[in-house]
């Protein structure tokens, strides 16, 4: 992704203004989300603004891939691993965007954690999610390589932390309140932090690496 700014490629300089806005969007829809889902706002008050911001993401997505296109059919001196690259991260991005309206529609269902007894970790771990989208792009757009290790270790610490809670409550060793919610919402954040770690991967593997992150550490290759 280097060659991208090392070559002067000044006319892709829109796709990563898009892609920061995507990224923007994205943490917007997660707020919301968490804001009713921890917060306890209704659901029905975010809904519409979440929809939206949405909406604005899955646009973005469809303007990069059709800017992509164009510069790769028409224009001599593109880089295609820097398409390629693109063109796969898009699509995790917006996935973001896809689990912010799954964690609102447990607050839809009923769902309500500012009544559970540990609602201060979930604030906290709203907040550290809410970050890491924050610092994953601010960290793709500076091609920030040990930036990118550091959050790329760390979301392998909340991988695991998940997966470890998520366990917990299947096999009854967790028997508190709103077990199903609480094990959707885990399973969720594990996919916002899971594409994130995709789009950081870009910074620091090759093309052919890419979309391994969201895999277990053991079945990377």
């Amino acid at each position: 992704m280097r060659l991208l700014r090392d070559e002067g490629h000044d006319r892709l300089q829109a796709v990563e203004e898009k892609i920061q806005k995507m990224l923007a969007d994205d943490r917007h829809a997660f707020d919301l989300a968490m804001r009713s889902l921890v917060g306890g706002e209704p659901a029905g008050t975010v809904k519409k603004e979440l929809k939206a911001t949405d909406h604005l993401v899955n646009e973005g997505e469809r303007e990069i891939r059709r800017q992509l296109v164009v510069h790769a059919s028409v224009f001599q001196g593109i880089n295609l691993p820097v398409v390629l690259v693109y063109m796969s991260i898009v699509k995790d991005i917006e996935r973001v965007g896809d689990y912010a309206k799954n964690l609102l529609d447990l607050s839809r269902d009923g769902a309500n954690f500012s009544e559970l007894p540990d609602v201060a970790e979930w604030e906290a771990l709203r907040d550290e999610i809410a970050a890491y989208i924050t610092s994953s792009a601010q960290v793709f757009g500076a091609r920030d390589v040990e930036g990118a290790r550091a959050l790329l270790r760390r979301g392998d610490d909340f991988l695991d932390e998940f997966d470890k809670q998520v366990s917990a409550l299947v096999k009854g060793k967790d028997l508190g309140p709103q077990p199903i919610a609480r094990a959707l919402a885990l399973r969720y954040l594990k996919r916002v932090v899971a594409h994130l770690t995709n789009l950081l991967s870009a910074v620091v593997m090759p093309v052919d690496r890419l979309d391994h992150f969201d895999e277990d550490p053991e079945d990377r290759g």
